[in-house]
């Protein structure tokens, strides 16, 4: 098995029956080495946009690291409104999701509805995590996201057709 090295990449999948969604085969690959071979996709809304975001098991021990170094910044600034039990609840409150060998996945409704998630997902690579954003959300984005927003125009219109987008 190779090393995990980040997400990168975008893909976009449709929403499927029952509720279900298919995480990207490269987004696949990524998180089950970033979760030591687990089949196990970890999903959270995102704390200032309307989308989620998704990482494997390994970004557990990077979120305990970003605790305590926030803990330890605030007493540094004298900051007395830091609330480390709040921001734990904040960093520790994403689902750990099974997936099955071709992705599939359920998401629970609240998830959904944090994201806006309708008919599809569009998946961004980000290096420690991706965004997995509703496309008519990322579509209202700023001029800032129009890589993403050409890249999800043209997956989506790829996959209506029934193929790859070039």
């Amino acid at each position: 098995m190779s090393a995990f090295v980040g997400y990168n990449g975008q893909a976009f999948s449709p929403a499927g029956d029952k509720g279900r969604f298919v995480l990207p085969p490269a987004f696949r690959k990524a998180v089950k080495e970033s979760s030591g071979g687990s089949r196990t996709l970890c999903l959270a809304a995102h704390a200032k946009l309307d989308c989620l975001v998704g990482f494997g098991l390994s970004r557990i021990e990077e979120l305990h690291a970003q605790l305590d170094q926030e803990a330890a910044d605030a007493v540094t600034l004298k900051n007395a409104d830091f609330d480390r039990d709040v921001r734990a609840a904040q960093l520790f409150g994403f689902e750990q999701l099974p997936f099955d060998d071709s992705g599939r996945f359920v998401m629970p409704d609240y998830l959904r509805d944090l994201g806006k998630v309708e008919d599809g997902l569009y998946f961004q690579g980000s290096g420690r995590f991706f965004f997995v954003w509703a496309p008519d959300q990322l579509k209202a984005m700023g001029p800032e996201w129009k890589s993403a927003q050409a890249a999800c125009a043209k997956l989506m219109a790829a996959a209506k057709k029934g193929g790859t987008a070039e």
